[in-house]
């Protein structure tokens, strides 16, 4: 991006979300929107609201009142952000990626936040989670990639402590829901407003869920996502309903590791795609399996398999030796070869992650109450919509020069310069997987 570019692009973000005046009761809290959205692209040491209300030159009290309690509608500005992307962004294969999200947060008073697992830190430590909604073309070359919704996982402590609620502001309607409930009600909210998806992706967290294929099946969606070792499933129904272990549903790895299904075929080499470093291949088996539907009464409460067959791909990577367990509800005449890159186009989501939290100050978030964390998640979910518009739009000129482009320069992609101005003087503030084993 060369330096009018870059000069040009404050004014073009504010004016990119005049789209969501419609959510706003007044113009200076729609101002504070166009405010925050240039400070989260600012070239900042810090994307929180101190350090943004210093460069608008506002004072730290408005914007906080601006994501915690200001009058504007973020829920119709989050169906409008899905709205737009289904109509400038529709292509053949459209992919959605589900996924958590954690960020590190020290206190008790953050809403949601609770020692659980934290990805980024690769431990379980105090931290607050987001389930989010991807969109990606996984084109090759030149992806282009989107967040369409972000939740708030909230744990199960919160469900019972009641002033610890009212404090975050957590409303009365939200309860724990597992992720896999989330992100089901995000992707038919995401479908409402005119998203389609050829394909969903996820990993085990997801993927080992039985209910979470069935509700896939619901929507019509085709996913492919990995499962744990320890999912069950029959290679061939049962002859009987009964509790004897011949006739009860097999892990995943003994299936593959046993079944005539997988052993007396070959392991087959396929050409994912071609990475930075050079060609993706894995080995891979494939075979129809049933998955595990719900006990049936009337057999004693034993499990039964689904009439509905799906794919169990066994994946292993000829290097590592490591095997990545896989199923999808596509039919059997999808080629192997169109599941797997599907499932390898899981790496887009990691990669928005990064270059938000880079970019857009996704996760540096310093508040308090559920609005707020809400509001921020939204408005640099915004700011990453425009950057990548603003990426196809800038492609072609000077390369090496463009929004996230590889180039040397001294300026880092996508990052708005603005100067800090005088502060205005303080105004008043007006999981569910029950793995069976018969």
């Amino acid at each position: 991006m060369n330096s009018e570019q870059l000069a040009s692009l404050e004014e073009a973000l504010r004016d990119y979300v005049r789209i969501l005046r419609p959510c706003f009761k007044q113009d200076r809290t729609f101002k504070h929107l166009q405010d925050y959205s240039v400070g989260l692209l600012a070239d900042l040491q810090r994307k929180s609201i101190e350090p943004i209300a210093l460069a608008a030159g506002v004072d730290e009290r408005t914007l906080q009142c601006f994501l915690s309690s200001a009058v504007w509608d973020h829920r119709r500005a989050q169906d409008i952000l899905q709205q737009m992307v289904a109509d400038r962004h529709d292509v053949p294969e459209p992919i959605g990626i589900v996924d958590a999200s954690a960020h590190p947060k020290s206190g008790t008073k953050t809403p949601g936040v609770q020692r659980q697992w934290c990805g980024q830190l690769g431990k379980s430590d105090n931290c607050v989670v987001g389930q989010h909604l991807l969109y990606t073309d996984n084109h090759p070359d030149n992806p282009f990639s989107c967040m369409l919704a972000s939740d708030l996982f909230l744990p199960e402590s919160w469900s019972d402590a009641p002033q610890r609620r009212r404090e975050a502001g957590i409303p009365d309607d939200l309860v724990h829901r597992t992720k896999w409930r989330i992100a089901l009600a995000q992707v038919e909210q995401a479908l409402g407003n005119g998203i389609r998806f050829a394909w969903l992706t996820f990993d085990a967290d997801y993927g080992t869920v039985p209910a979470w294929w069935f509700g896939l099946d619901r929507l019509g969606l085709r996913g492919v996502g990995e499962v744990r070792p320890n999912f069950y499933a029959w290679a061939r129904p049962p002859s009987c309903r009964s509790g004897r272990a011949e006739h009860a549903p097999k892990r995943v790895d003994n299936l593959v590791a046993h079944s005539p299904a997988f052993t007396q075929q070959p392991w087959e080499k396929i050409h994912i795609k071609t990475a930075t470093r050079g060609p993706v291949v894995w080995e891979v088996k494939a075979a129809r399996v049933q998955l595990v539907a719900k006990p049936d009464p009337g057999h004693g409460g034993h499990s039964v398999p689904t009439d509905r067959r799906y794919w169990l791909i066994a994946a292993r990577n000829p290097e590592g030796k490591d095997i990545k367990f896989i199923v999808s509800n596509a039919p059997a005449c999808v080629p192997l070869k169109k599941l797997l890159e599907v499932a390898w186009a899981r790496w887009h989501i990691e990669k928005w992650f990064e270059r938000a939290k880079q970019e857009a100050g996704f996760g540096s978030f310093e508040v308090r109450t559920y609005d707020s964390v809400i509001r921020h998640w939204l408005i640099s979910r915004i700011a990453m919509l425009f950057l990548a518009e603003q990426t196809v739009r800038l492609r072609g000129e000077k390369s090496a020069d463009h929004v996230r482009a590889g180039g040397q320069g001294g300026e880092r992609g996508g990052v708005v310069r603005v100067e800090p101005q005088p502060a205005v003087p303080r105004e008043s503030v007006s999981e569910d997987a029950v793995l069976p084993t018969a």
